[in-house]
């Protein structure tokens, strides 16, 4: 821990310090270490002690993991340039931070983690008011876990006017509360009711959306739903994690704190992610059930690849991404045909792109030409955000945008948030969509999107 470390960390405070009264303005100041392997759901129950700001990210295909608590710094941005504005701010932090690390590994050390909107410059509606358009966060503690090895980071913001002592002090005590605090006994919460938001009215705008779209107004468009959940008392927001984890295994897992309320997912589908330049990308579009028994599971599976709605849903998803990919990247590689993702519940068409990133291109400028994808927005892309905004019956907010992290390696990976709710003490709204094209049916479509809320829903209540 800390404690064991404390000299090196006090000659980068005093490193800190000197550069701060020089510049008079802050610095931001990152301590990496290798520590005994921890429980990340104990360290994220036991974060709530020290800053009720807490985040969480678990990769789909790796055994990685992060957990911050509090908030060394907070970037925002919003309106339309708001991916090139975060990556301005990032560039500029990331640059200027004294760093103590020995490791080097990816998500260790200036880590940003946070996500995005749906749509940017939205009057925020009921029950989005906490969200900005964007948050990234750099936490205080990060806990990062990475093929059965535990690191540590603490950054904090020194100030010109701080005292050394002060700060250790505080760090310290902080520390404590996170590896030895209270007891973690998990506890899904019990649901008193679940209610959907105009049903019958929901379909009658999918119905709709076909119509326009045999019209020539457009070729496909994504309509998403609310489900409202009360539950007896606060939702754990761990003991949620943990039982997201043990039923979602090829899931990306995420919480993100704001002003006391919690987006959390568990999503099957990654948006992009870069490592050492190497960029990957998903496409994820086209649904069916999983059968309840081995026979039953091939045979949906095979009638979900040779569907033509699927099929054509799909090939909307993978040419939107190769062309997005095509404009910052070389050796892009992409399958002709897609294959099967099973999940718990539902199995998708599925088809990898790889490529490279090319120099002076990031990943955000990555996410920002990839979001949002046909599989969240529809197509042409402009023209079926428009019809959402105008046709769809709630308020996004940050469901369907982007959700992930970067480090200041350039390494980092977001995912499309869906499969998720947004938790609010014994309140939570789940969010599901689907794709319409010319030929949907809104009562097959709203089936869809039933069985799209159950990997929440089982650990809300069961």
């Amino acid at each position: 821990m800390l404690h064991t470390k404390v000299s090196q960390f006090e000659d980068i405070i005093d490193q800190a310090l000197t550069t701060a009264l020089e510049d008079k303005t802050p610095q931001l100041v990152s301590f990496v270490e290798q520590i005994d392997y921890q429980n990340p759901y104990v360290f994220f129950h036991n974060g709530v002690k020290v800053d009720q700001h807490r985040v969480f990210w678990k990769s789909a295909e790796e055994d990685f993991l992060m957990v911050g608590v509090g908030s060394a710094n907070k970037m925002f941005t919003s309106g339309a340039d708001r991916f090139q504005n975060l990556q301005t701010a990032w560039n500029e932090l990331r640059e200027k931070a004294i760093v103590s690390d020995g490791y080097k590994q990816k998500g260790t050390g200036v880590v940003a983690l946070g996500g995005f909107s749906f749509n940017s410059g939205n009057l925020k509606e009921a029950p989005w008011e906490k969200f900005p358009d964007s948050q990234m966060t750099i936490p205080c503690f990060l806990l990062t876990n990475y093929h059965h090895v535990s690191y540590l980071t603490i950054n904090a913001v020194i100030y010109p006017e701080d005292h050394k002592q002060q700060i250790l002090n505080q760090l310290l005590e902080q520390e404590e509360l996170l590896f030895h605090g209270q007891d973690f006994t998990p506890h899904i919460p019990e649901r008193i009711r679940a209610e959907e938001q105009d049903p019958e009215g929901w379909k009658s705008s999918v119905k709709q959306a076909t119509e326009d779209i045999k019209a020539g107004l457009l070729d496909k468009v994504v309509l998403a739903r609310e489900l409202k959940v009360n539950f007896k008392e606060d939702v754990h927001i761990a003991a949620v994690l943990q039982e997201l984890a043990a039923k979602q295994a090829n899931s990306y897992l995420f919480a993100i704190e704001s002003e006391g309320a919690y987006f959390i997912g568990a999503t099957p589908e990654r948006l992009a992610k870069v490592e050492d330049k190497t960029l990957v990308s998903t496409c994820l579009a086209g649904t069916i059930p999983r059968g309840r028994n081995e026979d039953e599971d091939l045979r949906l599976g095979k009638q979900l690849l040779h569907d033509r709605k699927n099929r054509q849903e799909h090939e909307f998803v993978v040419q939107m991404i190769r062309d997005a990919v095509d404009a910052c990247c070389y050796d892009v590689e992409i399958p002709s045909s897609p294959v099967l993702y099973p999940l718990r519940n539902l199995q998708h068409l599925y088809t990898p792109v790889r490529a490279t990133l090319q120099t002076g291109y990031t990943l955000l400028d990555v996410i920002e030409r990839l979001h949002p994808t046909p599989a969240l927005g529809g197509m042409p892309q402009h023209t079926a955000i428009d019809y959402i905004k105008a046709n769809e019956r709630m308020d996004r907010g940050w469901y369907a945008g982007p959700v992930g992290w970067m480090d200041r390696q350039n390494n980092g990976e977001f995912a499309v948030a869906i499969r998720s709710a947004l938790i609010q003490g014994k309140k939570a709204s789940l969010f599901a969509g689907c794709g319409v094209v010319e030929d949907s049916d809104p009562q097959s479509e709203y089936e869809e999107t039933a069985v799209k809320l159950q990997p929440m829903l089982s650990v809300l209540g069961g």
